[in-house]
């Protein structure tokens, strides 16, 4: 598709000129060396639990005491280990920078349990790692580093960066460790309570808070591979293994609970949200700059935009990016890699942003919010795709029983009905956890007839882009929901909702495969629904569909039969809003 000019205020050269993200400077002839270490770390509440940390120091070969140079400290993904990181290593041990890249606690031949990054356990492994990049504390083989800048003694100049479980960490660790400088963290979460069973309601204006739908299979999957990783790495420390395996009894006992009731029970619930950022958010006082994915049904745009929300009005300093890729694939030539600092836009922009905070230059770091435009073409790094225009909110109606409209005058009376089967999921959209082993990637999103309800507007008559959350507010009638609602939150309705571009042509896609799960309170009360935010342009002469499913392949649905009726007319329509670029 054509590039509009109006829109390309975030080139490569416009950043330059604007300092946006300065050139960087080379030093891919420097010399680095590498070594595997052991670190002794004690973790837990009381830091009476000792674990072994296995780490990799990429150090640059002019690095001593005389000469002393800034650190990161990162670590990996969910299942991974500190070999993940080796090309960010290699590349910042080049530009300067001592890295230490270590395994998390439970994975790649690091002792002790997986705690979900949680501040006790995780953050305080973390902070022992710092102890070591200040000199206080030798490795296990007795070598200390004094390498490493200070901002005082015992205080490292040092900061930090990974994706996903490498990403939540940093806000264990800057939440427990204030001699962290800065962090980056890329498409994490901000509450495990919404992000392993999300619930999109709306209420009175803001996300709601009751428990929601659990993801059965990306839940499944990463207990999966958390026992995986102890069974394969159990030499590091053969007790972890017993009992429930790899991890504290509460996640066992989380996932039966999802299992017998639908979503964990308290308990479990109150471990997941101690150990997301959501629970010690004013901790975090330092420079941050979060990277989320477009393409991402585990940790959505929405848990970033919350993160950066709250920091900003806590007045921590923070820029946000929603880059292209994320969980669930999304990943485009010259953005993503971090290893690359000059040909992708992200791997520029870190680059940059540590640049500035850990080396003290004086480099930009680009606009407060940015996103990428999959409409937008480009050649080599993905800079003129990023996007900084701010949305406005567009409203259309539902009408009648499967027409959207965008007068409210056109609206007609109507009534479209659905019902779900028992147990048995009718909708399918994604599992990205597993969508590639199972061969399921070309296998488009679908709704069985009878289980789903849809409304879909005129063909458009000039492209329309989106960039946020829209939402969608809707009247349900099900005498069923109401009286199973009296039950408790195991009781209510559930249900998906989900924005379909349609082509000239007929075809249909789901936009980036996600959907809208909500565990509705209570269904005689109108129903807001935050549909996933999104960034995607509804070509000239496609339609819009919005669409409410009773079921869906990677969540645990309803146990009943509910069957529900969404009804619309003049004087109170269903209303879907979206936030449009001008």
């Amino acid at each position: 598709m054509p590039r509009r000019r109006a829109l390309l205020s975030t080139s490569a050269a416009a950043l330059i000129a604007a300092g946006g993200v300065s050139a960087l400077p080379a030093h891919a002839a420097d010399a680095y060396t590498v070594r595997t270490l052991h670190f002794d770390v004690a973790v837990g509440p009381k830091h009476d639990q000792h674990c072994d940390v296995v780490g990799d120091l990429y150090l640059p070969s002019g690095a001593s005491a005389a000469h002393r140079v800034p650190a990161i400290l990162t670590t990996n993904g969910f299942g991974g280990s500190k070999d993940d990181q080796a090309g960010l290593g290699k590349t910042y041990a080049q530009r300067g920078y001592a890295v230490l890249s270590y395994s998390g606690l439970g994975f790649g031949g690091s002792g002790c349990r997986i705690t979900l990054d949680h501040p006790d356990w995780d953050g305080a492994a973390a902070s022992g790692l710092v102890d070591y990049l200040a000199g206080k504390k030798a490795a296990k083989d007795g070598t200390r580093l004094d390498a490493v800048r200070l901002d005082r003694a015992g205080d490292p100049r040092v900061g930090m960066v990974g994706g996903s479980y490498g990403g939540q960490i940093q806000f264990a660790a800057a939440g427990v460790d204030r001699r962290i400088d800065t962090i980056v963290p890329m498409i994490t979460w901000r509450d495990l309570r919404y992000s392993l069973a999300p619930n999109n309601q709306v209420v009175d204006g803001r996300p709601s808070t009751d428990p929601g739908v659990t993801k059965l299979v990306w839940a499944l999957g990463f207990f999966g591979e958390g026992v995986s990783a102890g069974l394969t790495n159990g030499k590091a420390d053969p007790g972890r293994l017993l009992g429930c395996p790899n991890f504290p009894t509460i996640l066992c006992q989380a996932v039966g609970e999802s299992l017998v009731f639908g979503v964990p029970q308290q308990a479990s619930m109150a471990y997941m949200k101690a150990a997301s950022v959501a629970s010690y958010m004013p901790e975090i006082k330092v420079p941050t700059l979060i990277v989320q994915g477009e393409t991402d049904s585990l940790f959505d745009l929405q848990e970033a935009t919350a993160t950066y929300e709250q920091l900003t009005a806590q007045r921590t300093p923070v820029k946000m990016i929603w880059q292209s890729s994320g969980h669930s694939g999304g990943k485009v030539p010259g953005d993503g890699d971090l290893a690359d600092v000059t040909g992708s836009y992200t791997g520029q922009r870190v680059a940059a942003w540590f640049d500035h905070y850990l080396m003290g230059r004086p480099t930009g770091t680009g606009p407060a919010f940015t996103y990428f435009r999959p409409w937008v073409n480009y050649q080599g790094n993905a800079a003129p795709a990023y996007g900084t225009a701010a949305a406005r909110n567009r409203t259309l109606y539902l009408s009648g029983k499967d027409r959207l409209v965008t007068d409210r005058k056109a609206v007609a009376e109507g009534a479209a009905s659905y019902a779900n089967l028992p147990w048995i999921p009718t909708s399918f959209s994604e599992v990205s956890a597993v969508q590639g082993a199972l061969g399921l990637d070309d296998v488009p999103p679908a709704d069985a007839p009878g289980t789903a309800v849809a409304w879909t507007g005129a063909p458009l008559a000039a492209d329309t882009d989106v960039v946020g959350s829209p939402a969608l507010t809707v009247r349900l009638d099900s005498p069923a929901a109401v009286r199973s609602q009296k039950s408790g939150v195991n009781g209510r309705l559930i249900l998906f909702a989900k924005l379909y571009d349609v082509a000239p042509d007929g075809s249909v896609s789901l936009v980036h495969r996600l959907v809208s799960p909500v565990r509705v309170a209570d269904v005689r009360k109108p129903l807001t629904v935050a549909l996933p935010s999104i960034v995607h342009r509804f070509a000239k002469g496609h339609r819009l569909r919005v669409a409410i499913a009773s079921s869906d392949l990677s969540y645990l649905g309803n146990r009943g039969v509910l069957p529900v009726t969404v009804r619309t007319g003049p004087a109170d329509p269903g209303v879907l809003t979206l936030p449009t670029l001008r």
